[in-house]
């Protein structure tokens, strides 16, 4: 496995490394859940790179930069062994050379980006496009994969990757879950244990959403405010609770083709996500 720190670096190995070159686009802290994405990544190109950086410009600034987990060395061990080919792990300097600020950004669709973690969260995903648009230019990919937990930015990635030309198929891989369900994320090690026991709710209240409406239910506001109430009295904050068209991150108008229900509650001092779909056969 090769580690590269510097664009050219990436250069010199991108010359070598042939036609079939797959990414996965990683904060480091890697669990099951990353690991997933390079083995879909191994099994679609013949080249495997993952970069490691956790990206100032998607972290506002009341959040958990400073705080947010960095375990290179656990990270790279794990990556060697599942026979990823090269690593990319920049420093902050390295992607950009002049400065948080005055920098050109890359804007998201605004119909993708502007609710659920857009409005949760401002400035959010133009740190996500900006950054994930730079790796794409740099590592000049065939493909790149996400994990459908952050379910908004697979969108957003995927409509900037068309809008902006790049010739690089984003591949989406299903959640990864702990046994009891949980969303695998680097932010589960902020959990309280007490905290840790109750955080599954978050999951198995969007599953009895997913089936209700599968099921013919259609008072999406009747489904939405005892599923908030639900969340509430355990102690799991909703910032929102959502049922949208997947493609386009619309409010349903019709019950047909690909529907999820998202979420996003605060338990304790952690930020979960999750989205579930909605099976109508």
């Amino acid at each position: 496995m090769v580690f590269l720190k510097d664009t050219n670096d990436v250069k010199a190995w991108r010359t070598v490394a042939g036609s079939s070159v797959a990414l996965v686009p990683t904060m480091g802290n890697l669990h099951d859940g990353h690991m997933a994405l390079v083995q879909v990544a191994q099994q679609r190109a013949d080249m495997v790179i993952v970069s490691i950086f956790v990206n100032p410009l998607q972290f506002g600034p009341r959040e958990d930069f400073a705080s947010y987990p960095r375990t290179l060395n656990e990270d790279l061990a794990r990556l060697q062994e599942a026979g990823v080919n090269a690593v990319f792990a920049p420093a902050e300097e390295v992607l950009y050379p002049h400065g948080r600020t005055g920098l050109s950004l890359v804007m998201p669709a605004a119909s993708l980006s502007k609710d659920l973690c857009g409005a949760a969260r401002p400035g959010h995903f133009v740190g996500v496009t900006t950054v994930v648009a730079k790796l794409f230019n740099i590592i000049q990919p065939q493909l790149a994969v996400f994990g459908e937990k952050d379910f908004q930015q697979l969108q957003v990635v995927r409509q900037m990757a068309r809008d902006l030309n790049f010739p690089v198929q984003v591949v989406a891989v299903p959640t990864v879950r702990e046994a009891d369900g949980l969303a695998m994320s680097s932010r589960n090690a902020y959990l309280a244990p007490e905290e840790r026991r109750r955080a599954p709710l978050l999951y198995t209240t969007l599953q009895d959403l997913a089936r209700r409406v599968a099921a013919g239910e259609r008072d999406v506001a009747a489904l939405r405010r005892a599923a908030w109430e639900t969340l509430e009295l355990e102690g799991l904050v909703p910032e929102y609770l959502e049922l949208l068209n997947a493609a386009d991150l619309r409010p349903v108008e019709q019950f047909a083709g690909e529907l999820r229900w998202f979420a996003a509650v605060r338990l304790g001092g952690t930020r979960l996500i999750d989205n579930v779909p909605v099976n109508l056969g």
